[in-house]
């Protein structure tokens, strides 16, 4: 008898449906898998057979064939333990097989029958809320993650007897209902301030600015200097996610398994700040198994690089694509799969390997070839993704004893908000969504400057060294300052402050 089960697998972080076809026939007992099966899936049979028998329930003595189609799909994950086990009991006539293909099944059994849950519920929910399925059965564990999507019923099971008993009509369960809005609107809360940092208003100044034109940004400072307190804090000012950029994000961290069980939906907006130890795979994404990297969890938040020299040269220069682009594709031999990493970059560096090069409290110990060999260490390419390069000296002892407190994230927000508002409404008939994301075209025609503010970059490139890649930079920065006085037309204040951002570009040694 030959029975079929609905089921699914995760590409990237998209689910595809996949047919669990189970075949009991007469011979030698055996147990084989088909269908581009990876090694989790091959294993399952031994789970399989110790949940059956511990659940109270007979393992058939004969041939069990199990075909997952369509079979040119890699198949991965303990995900399909659940959807064989019934396939199995409905060809021995345990479970009626009639109501099999109303319900995707998704779940890794324990050897005593329990259910547990797997990664990318979320995207198998979603799956089923675009097709004819009543709903999913899933561990009840993971339950929460599902009910994230309303157009789908949730079922949340614990033992493999439940899902028996429910497709026998002998026991109900009901779906797992969640205040969605609640939820969303209970995870808009961020830990930090900008009230909380002392001093540091140029650079406070120079991440509004980035968070209102979605500018790339690295900070050269000392250590100790506040760099990694005010990017940290840089999340805050940004416009809040919307509910369709939340549940994108949250797929991300549920395909990769890293969705924590109390926090189902992802309201902030993601920091993730790697060590810089991390491989390229950590990095940008990959694995025998592609799995996504930190730039796809940053995706719609921050990646923060912090002692950016520090990187593998590797690692830094598979960014290039990904800042480009927003989004990565990584290809093995069986699959591909495609993340999106829509993200800002953060980075942080010393001025030196001792980190003290012009600084005024301490001395420097390097020579001046060891800073232009760790300056070095980042590429001209990737620096020219970076559209911000700000200072970040010692704070002043006047600053930390200071009574008088910063201004507050929301109040930063606010003017962000307002500059944002504008590029929505230049941008509405392009397909970008910000300043920094202007194509050369788009700069001619939202750029333009008068003859003061041309003389004020001629004179910046010819007196101050900066390079010619600044010219559009500088542009495009001043767009946003212009964006953030609410101003259409850019001013010379606008360009000067902007040239004030390509500290880089200049002769540093």
């Amino acid at each position: 008898m030959i029975v079929k089960v609905a089921s699914s697998t995760v590409i990237g972080i998209e689910s595809h449906p996949i047919d669990v076809e189970v075949d009991v026939s007469p011979g030698l007992p055996q147990f084989s898998t088909v269908g581009l099966p990876d090694i989790a899936v091959r294993e399952s049979k031994d789970r399989i057979k110790a949940a059956i028998k511990n659940s109270g329930y007979g393992f058939p003595k004969n041939h069990v064939t199990v075909n997952l189609a369509p079979a040119d799909i890699k198949k991965e994950g303990t995900g399909f333990d659940l959807p064989i086990a019934v396939g199995i009991l409905a060809a021995e006539g345990c479970i009626q097989s009639e109501s099999l293909q109303d319900y995707i099944l998704v779940g890794e059994l324990s050897l005593d029958g329990s259910i547990k849950g797997v990664p990318g519920i979320l995207s198998s929910a979603i799956l089923a809320g675009k097709t004819d399925k009543k709903g999913i059965i899933v561990a009840s564990e993971s339950a929460g993650e599902g009910a994230v999507v309303e157009s789908t019923n949730i079922v949340p099971v614990d033992r493999l007897s439940d899902v028996v008993e429910f497709f026998n009509g002998n026991k109900k369960i009901e779906p797992f209902k969640l205040d969605i809005r609640e939820v969303f609107e209970r995870s808009l809360h961020y830990p930090f301030d900008f009230a909380e940092i002392r001093g540091q208003e140029q650079a406070k100044r120079a991440l509004e600015v980035a968070a209102a034109g979605g500018h790339n940004i690295i900070m050269i400072g000392p250590p100790g200097s506040g760099k990694t307190m005010l990017a940290q804090r840089l999340p805050t000012i940004l416009p809040e996610m919307s509910f369709a950029e939340a549940i994108e994000t949250t797929k991300i961290f549920s395909v990769a398994g890293t969705l924590e069980r109390k926090r189902i939906l992802l309201g902030t907006r993601p920091f993730r700040a790697p060590h810089h130890t991390i491989s390229d795979a950590g990095l940008v994404g990959g694995g025998h198994v592609p799995k996504p990297g930190e730039i796809s969890l940053a995706h719609h938040g921050i990646l923060f690089l912090d002692e950016l020299p520090e990187f593998k040269r590797n690692a830094l220069e598979a960014l290039r694509q990904p800042l480009e682009d927003g989004f990565v594709t990584i290809t093995r031999s069986s699959v591909t799969a495609t993340y999106p990493s829509a993200f800002m970059l953060v980075a942080a560096m010393n001025p030196c390997p001792c980190g003290y090069y012009g600084d005024t409290k301490r001395s420097c110990r390097c020579s001046p070839q060891q800073i232009r060999q760790y300056q070095a260490r980042i590429s001209g390419p990737l620096m020219d993704r970076i559209d911000i390069h700000i200072e970040v000296p010692s704070v002043k002892y006047r600053d930390l004893t200071g009574k008088s407190a910063g201004e507050s994230s929301a109040d930063i927000a606010e003017r962000v908000n307002r500059a944002r508002g504008m590029q929505d409404r230049r941008f509405q008939d392009n397909n970008i969504r910000f300043n920094a994301r202007m194509s050369d075209k788009q700069i001619k025609a939202f750029c333009i400057i008068d003859d003061e503010s041309q003389k004020l970059i001629e004179m910046a490139i010819d007196r101050l060294g900066l390079s010619a890649r600044a010219y559009t930079k500088i542009l495009k920065i001043a767009r946003t300052i212009a964006d953030l006085d609410e101003e259409e037309a850019i001013r010379s204040s606008h360009v000067a402050e902007a040239i004030q951002y390509r500290n880089l570009d200049r002769k540093m040694i």
